[in-house]
Parts: structure tokens; C-alpha cells; sequence
């Protein structure tokens, strides 16, 4: 390219990216027929973006409008905060296309993380601003990667709180095969309390936002799921965590394995398929967090032949509707996660929908997606719309709070100030 030219486009871009040579990029006023702060609809209500935040928000009337900003009048749609999922694996993708055995097995790294970047965008444009990707799932420390491209501008996707590998009790994982063959595995294994320290610690080491561990899995006797780890053992890896700022995730879907985690001290459980009301009591109580993945249930189901609507509903979606409302029942905070990557990717609303066809209403569902998840996550910088937070922001027609199935419309998603769909 000729100098001249490249001064030029580094102009124009300075231009267009900052408003003028000089000056910041104009801030940007929002007006949406209703607006869902994270918690409350509202009429009449006024949103101003500069940067990356949000810089007012309320009644058109006490909102005052900096001089040249942009104003973006999106209609008759509920503006809201960007969806906040709790479990996803960007690095799976659904078991009738391909088994969870054949992925981990089979797929190339460079292949997964390709299907991974494709995954993290279309999620993006569903609405999804935020995702915890909770495993791997055998491709290593590739989601730290995916994590680090995304803050760096490099992929679109959600912003991303990763675990890297997870860690597993010692002989209780797959990938199996006959027992003399040592073959990869989908999560780092543990055998002592020392082990799961280190483990614990390197994966920290490497890149993790939160620590996961299976605190139960298939390991039983006949197959049947069964604690890995001791209470004293999820205890001692919950300190670790702390010490380093970071919380823990446990998958549990045995009573037992949830009431270790609950008074060990995790953050988050995960499943919990055979949950009873005292042990979901127990979790409230504790204050732990309880990420149910209906949807991923369901779809397992129906990759057995199920069809929803038409057959009874099998043990496995029975024994997940009665926990799951027991858990409403019991107070505890549920949250929006449901394991995406074992259903397709960009159709993570289905949780929602599910969660509502359970029991939950509209409004407790999407206030699960929005301000519950940023407070189950600990992300005090978004959820809602309010001054200070992050400008993550969707539209969507009609009102979710009525009816979440309009949350499959996503019409408008800004991330960090920047749009990134609007229709």
C-alpha cells in the first residue's frame, strides 16, 4: 500500500473510532419502548452509553443527554443487560452429531477450537455477552485462548470465565476403553489431597477463572454415580481457591455429593439430578448457587429417541423436574447455565424456556440470566442497567418477563459500548 494511503486509512480510522482526530467517541443515548434493568421493567426510561459503560440510565425526564451524542431509537422492544450463562463447553458440540467419546478421542485440537470460534459468535449474537465455560472437555487450555482473543478483539464471543481442564477423581472419567490402555481423558485427574492441590494450583496457574471438580461421577460398583472426593478434600480445594481470589464449581448429581460440596464451601452446584428438598435446602442455607442444565437432560433424552410432547417423559427428565422444583421450593439461587455444547450453541434460551415449562416464572427466569447470575458469579460490573456497569447490552420484541420464548428474537446486542447486532 502506498504511504500516502496508509496515513489516510489510519486517519479515517482514528476518525471513525474516536468521533474526531482529538475528541472521544460521542456517547450514545438508547430508547427502547421498556427497559429490564435486572430486576424491574420500566417505561419512559432513557439509557446513555460512553465508552464501554453505562453512564445514566431512567426516566427520559432525569436523564440529561450529552451534547452530540447519538441517539438510537430501537423501537418497540425490552432493552436489557447482555444474558450472563453459567455452564457451557465452547468446545463441544452436540452428541448426535458427534459422541462426547469420538470428540475428545478423534477431533483434532485445531479443529475444535475452529468449531469453538464459529460457536462463540453465533452465542454472541443469541444474546449471550457473558458464558462460564466450565471444561474443556480433553482440548487442554484452549479455552484460555478463546478467552484472551475475545478481550483482545481478535473473535467475536461472549466474554468468558474459564476453568481450563477441570479436575476428576482419579479412575472415575472417560474417555474408557479396556483397562490396560491408558487414553486421554476429559478432565485432569486427582488422586490424593496433595494431587488435587497441585492440580488445583497449576490449572490456577494456567489461566483459570474458577476451579471445577467433579465431586461425583459414574463410578460406582454398577455404574451408578458416586462421590470422588471427601467434604475435607472439596474443603481444602475451596481454600486454595479463595486464597487466590477464585471461587469452585462442583459437578454433583448425587444427594451426597451435593451436601459435601454445600459444606465444603462451593460457590456453585452443578446439576444436581437427584437433588431432594433438604439437600437444596442445605444449599440455601449455605448460600451456594445451583446451575440445574434441564435442557441438557432433555437432550440426552432425546438423543435416546425420546420425543418431547409425544412419549411419557422418561426416568432421567422425571427425576429432573422433581429436583428441579424442589430447588424452587427450597429458596435456593438457581441459575441460567444449561450445559450448551451438549445442545447446539446459539440456542442457549431453551434453558430458560425449560426452566419456565418447570415451574419458574418469566420474570425469575430472566432476572436468573441477568442481575442472579452476575451475583451468583461475582461479577458486581454487569447484570443490570445502571451507571458505572458494563455497556452489555440486548433488545428483544414484546416482554421477556411475560413470555421468555421472546429471547430466541434477539434484535440488538452492544458489548462493551460497541454494537454488535442490530436489525
Amino acid at each position: 500500500m502506498h504511504l500516502g494511503h496508509t496515513i489516510g486509512f489510519i486517519a479515517l480510522t482514528m476518525i471513525t473510532s474516536t468521533g474526531s482526530l482529538a475528541g472521544q467517541v460521542p456517547a450514545t443515548v438508547l430508547r427502547a419502548a421498556r427497559v429490564f434493568d435486572g430486576t424491574t421493567m420500566h417505561t419512559g426510561w432513557e439509557v446513555v452509553v460512553a465508552g464501554d459503560t453505562i453512564a445514566a440510565a431512567g426516566p427520559s425526564a432525569s436523564v440529561s443527554v450529552p451534547r452530540g451524542a447519538r441517539i438510537v431509537d430501537l423501537g418497540d422492544v425490552t432493552l436489557m443487560p447482555g444474558m450472563i450463562e453459567g455452564h457451557g463447553h465452547f468446545l463441544l458440540h452436540p452428541y448426535n452429531e458427534r459422541s462426547w467419546n469420538d470428540q475428545v478421542l478423534y477431533e483434532p485440537l485445531a479443529l475444535r477450537i475452529a468449531r469453538a470460534t464459529v460457536a462463540m459468535h453465533v452465542t454472541l449474537l443469541a444474546g449471550i455477552t457473558t458464558e462460564r465455560d466450565l471444561g474443556t472437555e480433553g482440548a487442554m487450555y484452549a479455552d484460555v485462548g478463546l478467552r484472551d482473543a475475545v478481550r483482545q478483539g481478535i473473535i467475536p464471543g461472549p466474554r468468558m470465565i474459564v476453568v481450563t481442564r477441570a479436575i476428576v477423581g482419579r479412575g472415575s472419567y472417560g474417555v474408557r476403553g479396556a483397562p490396560e490402555w491408558d487414553l486421554p481423558y476429559g478432565a485432569e485427574q486427582a488422586g490424593n489431597p496433595d494431587e488435587l492441590e497441585s492440580v488445583e494450583r497449576d490449572q490456577i496457574g494456567r489461566g483459570a477463572d474458577w476451579v471445577k471438580i467433579y465431586g461425583d461421577y459414574r463410578w460406582g460398583p454398577h455404574g451408578e454415580a458416586a462421590p470422588t472426593f471427601t467434604e475435607d478434600e472439596l474443603q481444602r480445594a475451596v481454600l486454595v481457591a479463595a486464597s487466590s481470589g477464585r471461587y469452585v464449581a462442583v459437578h454433583a448429581t448425587t444427594v451426597e455429593g451435593m451436601r459435601r460440596a454445600a459444606l465444603a464451601g462451593v460457590a456453585t452446584i452443578e446439576h444436581g439430578d437427584a437433588g431432594t428438598p433438604e439437600v437444596f435446602k442445605l444449599l440455601a442455607e449455605h448460600g451456594v448457587g445451583y446451575c440445574p442444565t434441564v435442557s441438557a437432560t432433555e437432550a440426552y433424552a432425546e438423543y435416546r429417541g425420546w420425543k418431547k410432547g409425544v412419549d411419557p417423559d422418561p426416568p432421567s427428565v422425571v427425576q429432573k423436574k422433581a429436583a428441579f422444583r424442589a430447588a424452587l421450593a427450597s429458596g435456593v439461587k438457581i441459575c441460567f447455565g444449561g450445559d450448551v455444547g451438549v445442545f447446539s450453541h446459539g440456542t442457549n434460551v431453551r434453558e430458560l424456556e425449560t426452566m419456565v415449562e418447570y415451574g419458574m416464572s418469566p420474570l425469575e427466569a430472566v432476572i436468573s440470566a441477568t442481575s442472579r447470575n452476575a451475583e451468583i458469579f461475582h461479577l458486581a460490573d454487569r447484570g443490570r442497567v445502571a451507571p458505572g456497569l458494563l455497556a452489555d447490552l440486548i433488545a428483544v420484541p414484546g416482554d421477556p418477563t411475560r413470555d421468555v420464548h421472546v429471547l430466541r428474537d434477539v434484535r440488538f446486542v452492544m458489548q462493551g459500548g460497541a454494537v454488535v447486532k442490530k436489525e
